[in-house]
């Protein structure tokens, strides 16, 4: 063995054992989580988009893309976020490749889309993966609060996140956002409507 082979077999190694325990580290964090206040995601501005912003509201975390047979469940989180935001409710698009490739484009592609074609003002992270070994840690977290079936299997799976940062619910693509049982599900959580004086 030549004394530049070695040092590559000393390089990968290292980068192997560093990458090894970076995984360690990310899923021990997601393990050790009490709710989804602990976990940040970037949002589609570039910057940290922490849930702890949202400590006290509800919210429902969804995986979003443009380019799906569901994309006109933006239609829905937008009328839901309209209806509920002034009560505490957070809608919050999560963009993502992970399912048939059905978001291809880049932040700002991406939010062009939402704003032109369905007028989104609420929150987005930037792209995210929400599935398998890569999986953000607020996904991974989740998976392994709410068990096997609650994973994404597609596009527009949703999270439902109480005031007290713990999970409350999923729902899966084919339930809409603006379906009976969402909507009873997030009003359960949401503070009575204060009376009109």
């Amino acid at each position: 063995m030549t004394v530049q082979t070695r040092f590559h077999a000393v390089i990968l190694a290292a980068v192997a054992a560093a990458l090894s325990t970076m995984g360690a580290t990310t899923a021990m964090a997601a393990s050790s989580a009490t709710n989804a206040y602990n976990f940040t995601f970037q949002g589609i501005d570039g910057q940290p988009l922490p849930l702890s912003q949202f400590e006290g509201k509800v919210i429902l975390v969804v995986n979003t893309a443009s380019q799906c047979g569901f994309t006109s469940q933006y239609k829905g989180l937008q009328a839901l976020w309209q209806s509920y935001r002034d009560r505490g409710l957070v809608v919050l698009g999560v963009p993502s490749n992970d399912f048939g490739g059905q978001e291809p484009g880049n932040a700002d592609q991406i939010k062009d889309f939402c704003e032109v074609n369905y007028r989104i003002d609420f929150p987005m992270t930037d792209k995210t993966v929400v599935s398998g070994d890569g999986a953000h840690p607020f996904y991974r977290w989740a998976s392994d609060e709410m068990g096997f079936l609650a994973k994404p299997r597609w596009n527009f799976h949703k999270y439902l996140v109480g005031p007290d940062g713990r999970l409350v619910s999923w729902f899966s693509t084919v339930t809409g956002p603006e379906a009976d049982k969402v909507r009873e599900a997030i009003e359960k959580l949401l503070p009575e409507k204060t009376p009109k004086s």
